[in-house]
């Protein structure tokens, strides 16, 4: 191989004209690890909002009256006093009527966020029940939470994420154990929320809420009763409003009795089993009973199959209202439920008419006497009914009260009472007698009526005459006698002044009278004398009376 020339040379070989390939070398750009930091911070960061996302719960929206005491990003929502979420942000609805506060709920407790959830805010709250959320003073206000228990939860509801809150706190929470009852009442009295239930005087539940019934003629009161104690709730229990003081009075005096000094002022209700008949069986939840005004209107025997009636009086029934109690021998068999005016077209006048309900099986064992005896197709009350009206049975109206008017209607016997064919029939009519203001209006009638016929003027006249008559002959005899009358006073006169005369001390009466009284004492010494020697001698009536002893020759016998 030849040498190269000196043009060749490495120093001046990029000279040449000759094309040599060279080895292209790119530049080598280096990242600076600064670049590193916004990178990690990034990739911490998406893992952060990932982490949040997949740990965040539902956001759900909570309509309250005010937010009193709730602030932004502070106040908590808690279960069973467990945080689960905190509020989100506080405004209002549309027409600014009501607050509306949303909260985060943890991802693990997403499952309250279902239907039958409440929610309501805790704060100090002081009631007739005590007080309440007294921690909240130093805590502050908190979102409370109450949920049905179960599987899932709420037993698979389904999700709902808008809520109504509660304002006050609910009565019982779905983890108390136990069963609600349905109570209707004609009016709630002093009862609340919150009002205990007594058995036995015993507190085992209490008032959780009430409302007016559809037809606005009656209250709807719910209660709890807490478990075990609901077992005593039976369909034969009756339940009776136990608030205030039940006095009565008796044959034995005034009593005065209450379940508790709690129900004096808030109010109570107390129940029992009443009724043999009905089951022993506890009754289901939600079973419905109805709430009697008192203690005596529950323990009354039950009624059963009622008996209608109608009456008719054609008296004045001023003071007779429905409602109205219908005695019987001092027990109330039923009331009157409904009062109407009839026209009498045959005597032109116009009556009442009454119509009451009874409940036979209030007279005891004589009803189920005289049903067991009747044929299963007949209703027993016609016959007992139709019989005691063959044997004077008869309607009639008295007086409950004389201060006030107020009038009631009697089943008695009058035996009197003219007969009356009894007809079965719905309603059945009851035959009537006169009430005893109107039975004693009749006599008083009677009596002025036969005053009325007596002849006052006649009687008048004749009684003039017979005066007339009479001082004529007062006269005619004063005119005869009184000379007459005078000589006998004359005669009377001389006959007292010889009788004086008479008596006079120096007379020979006085003398004559004393001397006899001298000779009866004398005669009164020797009968004393004879009566005490026959008590010494009483041989003397047989043998006679001895010789006088001579005085000194012996004993003288006494």
């Amino acid at each position: 191989m030849a040498d190269p020339t000196p043009d060749q040379t490495p120093e001046r070989r990029p000279r040449t004209s000759v094309s040599v390939p060279d080895v292209a070398r790119k530049k080598q750009r280096r990242i600076s690890w600064i670049w590193l930091v916004p990178v990690v911070a990034a990739l911490a960061g998406l893992s952060l909002v990932v982490k949040t996302w997949m740990q965040a719960g539902p956001e759900i929206t909570i309509q309250f009256d005010t937010a009193e005491g709730l602030e932004v990003g502070k106040t908590q929502v808690r279960y069973k006093d467990v945080v689960i979420g905190v509020v989100k942000g506080v405004g209002f609805n549309e027409d600014r009527s009501k607050v509306i506060v949303e909260a985060a709920l943890s991802k693990d407790v997403a499952d309250l966020a279902r239907e039958g959830t409440n929610f309501w805010v805790v704060r100090p709250r002081l009631g007739f029940t005590g007080v309440s959320g007294l921690g909240t003073l130093l805590s502050g206000a908190y979102i409370g939470v109450d949920a049905p228990e179960g599987e899932g939860g709420n037993g698979g509801k389904p999700q709902k994420l808008a809520f109504v809150g509660l304002e006050t706190p609910p009565a019982v929470t779905h983890d108390r154990s136990g069963k609600r009852f349905l109570l209707k009442a004609s009016n709630l009295g002093s009862l609340d929320i919150g009002s205990p239930v007594y058995f036995r005087r015993i507190s085992v539940g209490r008032v959780v809420g009430y409302a007016l019934d559809e037809s606005g003629k009656a209250v709807n009161i719910e209660v709890f009763i807490d478990a075990p104690n609901d077992k005593f709730v039976t369909k034969g229990t009756r339940f009776w409003n136990a608030s205030g003081v039940d006095v009565s009075v008796n044959a034995d005096g005034l009593k005065m009795r209450t379940q508790s000094l709690v129900s004096l002022a808030i109010g109570g209700i107390a129940f029992e089993n009443v009724s043999t008949r009905g089951s022993v069986e506890p009754a289901p939840a939600d079973s419905n009973f109805d709430l009697y005004p008192g203690e005596a209107d529950a323990k009354v025997n039950p009624d059963s199959k009622p008996f209608r009636i109608r009456m008719r009086f054609d008296q004045s029934i001023r003071g007779l209202a429905v409602g109205a109690p219908v005695d019987f021998q001092g027990i109330t068999l039923g009331d009157v439920t409904a009062i109407t005016i009839d026209f009498d077209s045959e005597k032109k006048r116009f009556f009442a008419i009454a119509d009451a309900t009874l409940y036979p099986e209030r007279l005891g064992p004589v009803y189920d006497k005289l049903r067991a005896a009747e044929d299963e197709h007949q209703f027993a009350g016609f016959k007992l009914m139709g019989t005691m009206i063959k044997y004077g049975l008869r309607a009639q109206l008295r007086s409950a009260n004389l201060l006030t008017g107020q009038l009631y209607v009697v089943l008695d016997t009058f035996p009197n009472a003219k007969p009356v064919e009894f007809h079965p029939s719905d309603p059945a009519m009851i035959p009537t007698v006169p009430g005893q203001l109107d039975q004693l209006q009749e006599q008083i009638g009677n009596i002025v009526t036969r005053i009325e016929k007596i002849p006052f003027d006649q009687i008048g006249k004749e009684l003039r005459n017979t005066l007339a008559s009479t001082s004529s002959l007062v006269s005619q005899i004063d005119r005869q006698l009184a000379p007459d009358a005078r000589k006998v006073l004359k005669q009377a006169q001389q006959s007292l002044q010889r009788v004086d005369q008479m008596l006079a001390p120096d007379a020979s009466i006085p003398v004559n009278a004393d001397r006899a009284m001298q000779e009866l004492a004398r005669a009164a010494r020797s009968l004393r004398a004879l009566s005490e020697f026959l008590q010494t001698n009483p041989e003397s009536l047989l043998r006679g009376r001895g010789e006088d002893p001579i005085p000194g020759a012996g004993p003288v016998r006494n």
